[in-house]
Parts: structure tokens; sequence; C-alpha cells
């Protein structure tokens, strides 16, 4: 059984029924279809004591989640990811309460793994065989892994610049990938295709953002579930989100808002959203005060955090909402800062990130600087990817280590040239 009421196209406000089984508006309007509960009928399942006799991971939710047969799940053993107190780190930046939420010890090292268990199982219900996505890496190996899981057959196209590290972890899941290469600045060349594949073939779409796919959507909330309850059910200042599409951003905001509707949290933090000066249309239109419907692309995405290149943040508009009713910030940092996070990361906390992962604590650092965030607010960072995913850019950032041989006298030759 599903608690879910109706599904409303946020573009154009046509509504429908979870059993319609619909992916894309009708109007296709580009209008994700937001999923609403009957809070009331989960709160008569699902209590905190209830909560507190099931296992960890995102199926632990099941009642805030649209899949209405438990027979239909599809799961690798995602979610449950540790939250880390921060000690050498919050020393070093001065902050008092810094905790790191770890989402790189997902099945395939990303957060997106909660998005595609949802969106995947969603799919195995409605009888689907072929999942197709554009994604710059992540969000396709996610899908390709959930989909390998359920014998679907697998589409991805992806970003021309798209890392060797995460092209060959899609096809050993058996994904069959395409590189799209860009033909037109501001628009992203995997959408295009998946439009077309979608509407010729009428394949599933399961890429990361909501207008293609208001399932996997629901998945990020599980992380604003686990937070909370890590926390001991105490509220943090602040939550800081690496921001692309906005899916990960708006998903934070729903489950939030979920825990609220429930009356288990009496208040929201306030929500961050974190990306580069190379690519960071989200923060302009915040910024700007545009409409949330009408958010200009950035016409030439360049930055290091490779999984945040969306030129168009598709869950734009349910971002903006988010920060407006979160009292949240949007902010851009360079590259620069970004690596420097990577590195704070690994060598103070052994947490090895790809720099998309970083820019959540990136975006801290800078926002501490600039007064935003007080020395004594708690702040939790989501760090969202692995830095197995860009090995290339880690390489990058050092010489190739000295070769010696097994020899005390060479070891300290080298050792002393080293200093």
């Amino acid at each position: 059984m599903a608690y879910v009421t109706h599904l409303r196209c946020s573009r154009c406000g046509s509504e429908y029924r979870l059993e319609d089984g619909k992916v894309i508006c009708d109007r296709d309007d580009l209008g994700r279809l937001d999923i609403y509960y009957d809070y009331e009928a989960i709160s008569r399942t699902l209590t905190k004591e209830a909560l507190e006799k099931r296992r960890g991971g995102v199926w632990r939710y099941f009642e805030l989640l649209p899949v209405s047969r438990r027979s239909s799940i599809v799961s690798l053993g995602e979610g449950g990811t540790p939250m880390i107190r921060s000690e050498r780190l919050s020393r070093h930046l001065g902050l008092k309460n810094l905790y790191l939420k770890d989402e790189t010890r997902n099945p395939t090292a990303s957060f997106k793994d909660r998005s595609m268990t949802v969106g995947v199982s969603k799919a195995v219900e409605l009888g689907v065989k072929k999942t197709c996505t554009a994604s710059s890496g992540n969000a396709a190996a996610a899908l390709a892994a959930y989909s390998a899981k359920a014998g679907l057959e697998c589409y991805a196209f992806v970003l021309e610049e798209a890392s060797i590290g995460k092209i060959s972890q899609l096809q050993l899941y058996g994904a069959k990938v395409f590189r799209v290469r860009r033909v037109e600045e501001g628009v992203d060349p995997t959408v295009q295709l998946l439009r077309l594949v979608v509407k010729n073939y009428g394949w599933y779409p399961c890429p990361s953002f909501g207008p293609f796919n208001p399932y996997q959507v629901e998945g990020p909330k599980t992380i604003s579930y686990e937070i909370v309850e890590q926390l001991g059910w105490r509220i943090p200042d602040w939550i800081l989100i690496p921001t692309g599409s906005s899916c990960l951003l708006a998903g934070i905001w729903k489950g939030l808002r979920d825990y609220y509707e429930l009356g288990w949290i009496d208040h929201l933090p306030r929500l961050a959203a974190i990306q580069s000066t190379g690519n960071a249309p989200f923060v302009r239109a915040f910024k700007e005060g545009m409409d949330p419907m009408n958010i200009e692309p950035w016409r030439n995405p360049r930055t290091v955090a490779s999984g945040l290149m969306d030129p168009y943040p598709w869950d734009g508009d349910a971002g903006l909402i988010a920060l407006k009713e979160t009292d949240g910030v949007a902010e851009a940092v360079p590259d620069d800062l970004i690596l420097e996070a990577q590195k704070l990361l690994a060598s103070m906390e052994g947490m090895f990130a790809e720099p998309s992962g970083a820019a959540g604590l990136a975006g801290a650092m800078k926002l501490l600087e600039d007064g935003v965030i007080d020395p004594s607010d708690e702040v939790v960072v989501l760090v969202t990817g692995s830095g197995l995913k860009d090995p290339d850019i880690v390489k990058s950032m050092f010489a190739e280590p000295p070769m010696i041989g097994p020899s005390l006298e060479e070891f300290r030759r080298m050792l002393n040239r080293l200093g």
C-alpha cells in the first residue's frame, strides 16, 4: 500500500493518481509531478517507536515513498550512511559543531543510489523493461546498477567530458553508454537525446531530475530523515548541499517537510545550495530573483565538479521555494576552493570525496568566512560522492611518487631530497 493522495504537475497543475503510473505530465511542459502524501494515514502506521525497531536504509521509510508493494523493491543496501562529527577539520576551520554526512558509503559510491532504488523499484512496479538516463556519471552508474539487479535493460547518455572512472563503472554494470556531443551553448545534449528517445521509443526515463521522473526525487528525502534521527531528533542550524540540477536540494527539503507535517520536528534548518562559479545557474537565479519557472541556463559550464555540470537546474523551482521557506542561501565557490575542500576532507577526516562531493564543504568555508555561518552554528555538510569517481582530478594535484629500489640508502637519499 502506498500512502500517496495524488501527483500534481508543478507547472500546469494537472493532477494524477499514483495508479495512473505517470512519469511525465501529459502536457509535456517540463513540470515535475510532485507527490503528495496522506500524513494522517501514515502516522497511524509509522511512529518514532516503530522506526527504532526497523533496520536502517532507504526502505526503512516505506510509508513515505511512492511504491505500493514491498515485493517491487530493488535494493542494494543503500542508505543508512554515517554522519561523522568532525574534530580536526572543525578546529582547522573554527567551527564548533561540524558534521559530515558521508554518502560515499552507498553501493555505487554516491547519494544517487537513494534516487535509483526508488526509481527502479517503481519501474518494476510499472512493468517496464528498459530504463534510460541523462547523466554526468553518478546517476547513470546508480541506474545501471539497480537496473542490472532488476534485470532491466539500461541506456545511459553521458556528457562528452564524463570521467573514464564513471563511464567504466556503468559499463561494467551492463549499461549501453553513449557520450553525447555539445552542439548548443546552455543546452544539455544528454537531455535533448533523452527526450527524443522517450518520445520515440517509450522507454522509462530515470535521470536525477524531477520533470522526467518524480519517483526518484523521493529517494534523497531519506537523507533528511537520517540527519534528524542521527542528531537525536535535534535540528541543525544549517545543511550544506552540493547543487547541480537542484534535485538533491528539493529532496532534502521535501524530507524535512515530511517530518514537519508528521509533527516530529517543529522547525526547519537553513539550507545552503552550493555550486561552482564555473556553472552557477541556480545561484544566479536565487541572487537575481528570477522567476522560478524561467531560470536562465548557464551558457558554457566549466568546472572540476563534473557532477554539478547541469547547465539548467531542472528542479530549480522547488529549490528556490526550499530556500525561501528555510531562510536559506545559494552560493557559488571557485574550483580552487572545491579542490582545497577535497584535500581537507581526505587529509583531516580520511574521507575521499570527488570534487562535486566536496563542494558542500567549500560552501561552508566561504559562508563561514563571509559571516553568514556563525562559528557556533551546528552545520551538516553533505559529502555526496567518492573520489574514485574522478581519479584524474586527484592525479593532477600531485607529482608522480618517487621510484626507488629496496635499499635503505636509496630511501634515505630520497627522503633528504623530499625534505
